[in-house]
């Protein structure tokens, strides 16, 4: 049996192990929370390096990606190269391919349209999605600068997202990682009611890593659609709570919950039985289609 593991800087208490089969192959896929330990992290990686079959590493990004340059993150690469046997992903793959894939998925279907209106939390996070919602025609917000830097300035043209990325990025991803986002008890605090939770009630579609999204959440999100992975039964519940309309999530539902992207990136890197910089984009494609992955949809009110 194949085990891939996601050794996260994010809070334990998110911690989940499953078993499931991907195209004949038995996998144990496990999430492990560090709360903020950046060493902990460390320590974890180079126990497991050698002993599972893929790493992914969670909490934290490895590369941002905008206007088609790839940013390093400091910490990010530090824990990447940590792992010397086991390959080891970001998840920065799947966001490439299959979100791109889910959104056009939701524009065939009708989900997202050229009226609507969608606020992405952050976009060099999550660039394959950014650059298909443009692609839609949808009306988008970029929140990086108001949700990662606390700049209330709200980005409405990619090619600015670019832009800026291009300035800031060389600086900011020399930064100690926590200062841009959430890890450990961070994960579990929520920001006050805020002049920005108007793009929150602004937006049709609230889409972006989840944690960003639930640490601004305003009360109530009545109507509004979410587009994002990672979402344990809870989250579910609370979004269900707060007049949600419709969860989707870009990652298989595994026993009640959507694994992040670095670990669904890790089965797959599995079953290509390729290191992660001999995988290409067409080889993410063809498995994906291979393996079915379709956008799950939760209609929640």
């Amino acid at each position: 049996m194949k085990r891939v593991v996601s050794v996260s800087l994010g809070s334990s208490k998110r911690d989940k192990a499953t078993e499931a089969e991907f195209l004949g192959e038995k996998f144990i896929i496990e999430r492990r929370g560090t709360d903020g330990d950046y060493n902990k992290a460390l320590q974890v990686l180079k126990e497991l390096d050698g002993k599972v079959d893929a790493i992914g590493l969670g909490g934290i990004d490895v590369y941002l990606y905008a206007g088609g340059r790839r940013y390093a993150i400091k910490d990010g690469l530090r824990l990447l190269q940590a792992v010397k046997i086991t390959p080891a992903v970001d998840g920065s793959g799947l966001k490439n391919t299959l979100e791109r894939e889910v959104v056009r998925e939701l524009a065939r279907m009708g989900i997202i349209t050229p009226k609507s209106k969608v606020l992405l939390v952050s976009g060099v996070d999550r660039f394959g999605m950014a650059e298909a919602l443009v692609e839609t025609g949808a009306e988008v917000i970029f929140g990086d600068l108001i949700f990662a830097l606390g700049i209330p300035i709200p980005i409405r043209k990619i090619s600015t997202l670019n832009f800026l990325a291009a300035i800031l990025l060389p600086i900011i991803t020399k930064l100690p990682f926590q200062i841009l986002y959430p890890t450990g008890k961070e994960q579990e605090v929520r920001e006050k009611k805020s002049k920005n939770d108007r793009y929150y009630h602004w937006a049709d579609i609230i889409a972006g890593d989840y944690l960003y999204i639930k640490k601004h959440l305003p009360e109530r999100i009545d109507g509004k659609i979410i587009l994002t992975n990672t979402t344990t039964r809870e989250d579910v519940e609370e979004l269900k709570n707060r007049g949600a309309k419709m969860l989707v999530t870009t990652t298989p539902v595994l026993n009640g919950r959507s694994f992040g992207t670095n670990v669904m990136e890790g089965v797959l890197l599995t079953l290509l039985n390729k290191k992660w910089e001999e995988v290409t984009s067409e080889d993410y494609l063809k498995l994906l289609k291979e393996l079915g992955f379709k956008p799950n949809i939760i209609e929640l009110n």
